[in-house]
């Protein structure tokens, strides 16, 4: 990449970071080759908010309420959410996430954040688990940020079935069907 003007890094910046608020001030230090404090320069000359400014910004704007539990019992981030459509959320991997001897996150922390993403994404106010297939495709390590996307495919009888697929950096890292249990307002449940 040639070396941009001042004004060229900022507009750019604030170009990539319309399309993708979630990137870290170190990858787009990266991606500019500047410093991680030029980044932080830029973004206050621009009023740029810092990562989880802009993280709470998209949560805010993309987010009904989530019915089936509370929001604070959810593993991980949730930055966009309609309900019985689409879920998606984040969980930056920390040292609690990790097995200590290699820094790897364990993998119940991968399957609870799908899975809390899953209730979270029912329209019902009681939503539970009833079957899983998951799959761990690659490892994840301390530092990452996992996105995990819930797409809710069929709903009836008071079944759903949810795709979801995690990610770090576009890298798959876990795969899952879930079919979950709800029971809607109205329903004939005998």
């Amino acid at each position: 990449m040639k070396k941009l003007t001042k004004a060229e890094r900022q507009q750019q910046l604030q170009t990539i970071l319309n399309d993708n608020p979630f990137l870290t001030d170190e990858a787009l230090s990266q991606t500019f080759n500047v410093s991680i404090q030029t980044i932080r320069l830029d973004r206050l000359e621009k009023n740029i908010p810092e990562l989880r400014e802009r993280i709470k910004d998209v949560a805010c704007q993309n987010r009904d309420e989530v019915k089936a539990l509370p929001i604070d019992e959810v593993i991980g981030e949730i930055v966009e959410l309609q309900l019985d459509k689409v879920a998606i959320s984040i969980l930056d991997i920390q040292d609690e996430h990790v097995f200590h001897r290699n820094k790897i996150a364990r993998g119940h922390f991968l399957f609870a954040q799908a899975n809390s993403l899953c209730v979270a994404l029912m329209d019902d106010e009681f939503a539970l688990t009833a079957k899983s297939e998951v799959k761990f495709v690659s490892p994840v390590k301390l530092g990452e940020r996992v996105i995990t996307k819930a797409l809710l495919v069929e709903k009836k009888n008071n079944r759903a079935v949810i795709e979801v697929v995690s990610t770090v950096k576009q890298r798959m890292v876990f795969t899952g069907k879930f079919e979950m249990y709800y029971v809607s307002e109205g329903e004939n449940n005998d």
